[in-house]
């Protein structure tokens, strides 16, 4: 090999670095979502003025609060190589049952809110012991829990709505401190909570490094059973933060609430940068991720596109996300 080949060579080698360099350093805070997200909020306030208005704005994010919770816990799941397909009934159930707490009951609501928490968090228990220790598909187990859930809340409420939730229990979905609503409010704790779990504690480490290589971690010494089992309980206790937002927000608890939701959490999590094997992924880019959904759907409201186009255009982005993550993978390598 000639001297100038060898100087190419390194050169190819260190662009090549250099490329996952920036690409790595993107990924840990969503930057390629986060990109994407202006360039689409660029768009729609060039098409439509009243996009960016305060109020519409606070729309997007009271719209978006449920996903982003549920997708924070969805973000967990997936760097463990797992996936949790119940996420959406989950939240159904939880809803339907703090409504029944609240409206037929009159439970208080701090306890109403206790209850659904502890009861999402149930769910993920039941989900992530089935994947742990009977080592169970998490996508079997997730998606039978799915159905069984579902029927769950139709048949707790013959089919029918729960309305009449008390103002207390209403709170975090409705409630406002000053201009600001309660529900962005949880919603930047959970964000912050999850974020941090992630990036400075002993969990967060193990979830990615079971993710990674689950041989390579028992090996290591991490309790791959008892990480997987935490994923699935966080992710089924923010099902039930979720479903108390929801419920304040629509006032009445709806066993066909949050139907697809689960879709929507696994696309805000891949367009997030994420990649469905495992091992990667960021809360930054899942906020994007899930920030880019809502925008697209409010956007394309307020242009007076027909919903079914807006069902394409959501899936689409979602496939477009996987190549995105296909081709981060092969330049990885």
């Amino acid at each position: 090999m000639t001297a100038t080949a060898t100087r190419t060579s390194d050169q190819d080698t260190a662009r090549r670095s250099g490329l996952r360099t920036v690409l790595s350093k993107s990924d840990a805070f969503g930057g390629t979502a986060l990109v994407a997200l202006l360039i689409i909020v660029t768009v729609f306030a060039i098409l439509e003025p009243q996009f960016l208005t305060t109020s519409n704005l606070l729309n997007v994010g009271r719209q978006a609060a449920v996903l982003i919770i549920v997708a924070c816990g969805m973000t967990l799941v997936i760097i463990s190589a797992n996936i949790d397909l119940s996420v959406g009934s989950t939240v159904a159930l939880c809803a339907v049952v703090g409504a029944s707490l609240s409206a037929t009951h009159g439970v208080g609501g701090v306890l109403t809110v206790a209850g659904v928490v502890a009861l999402g968090a149930l769910i993920g228990a039941v989900n992530g012991a089935l994947v742990a220790w009977a080592k169970i598909n998490a996508f079997i187990v997730t998606l039978g829990m799915m159905t069984v859930v579902r029927g769950a809340a139709l048949t707790y409420t013959d089919g029918y709505p729960i309305s009449g939730v008390q103002d207390d229990a209403r709170y975090l979905g409705f409630g406002t401190v000053g201009r600001i609503p309660v529900a962005l409010i949880v919603t930047a704790v959970v964000f912050a909570v999850v974020a941090i779990v992630l990036a400075k504690s002993v969990a967060g480490r193990h979830v990615y490094a079971v993710g990674g290589n689950e041989t390579s971690s028992h090996i290591a010494g991490v309790a791959v059973a008892r990480t997987k089992f935490f994923v699935f309980v966080v992710s089924g206790a923010l099902c039930g933060l979720a479903a108390v937002v929801l419920l304040g927000r629509l006032g009445a608890g709806l066993p066909t609430s949050a139907q697809g939701l689960e879709l929507d959490a696994i696309a805000a999590v891949i367009i997030g940068g994420a990649s469905l094997f495992g091992g990667r992924g960021s809360v930054f880019g899942t906020f994007f991720g899930a920030l880019i959904l809502a925008v697209l759907q409010n956007g394309l409201n307020l242009l007076g596109v027909n919903s079914f186009v807006i069902q394409i255009l959501s899936g689409v982005i979602i496939i477009l996300a996987v190549l995105l993550d296909r081709l981060r993978n092969r330049t990885r390598k």
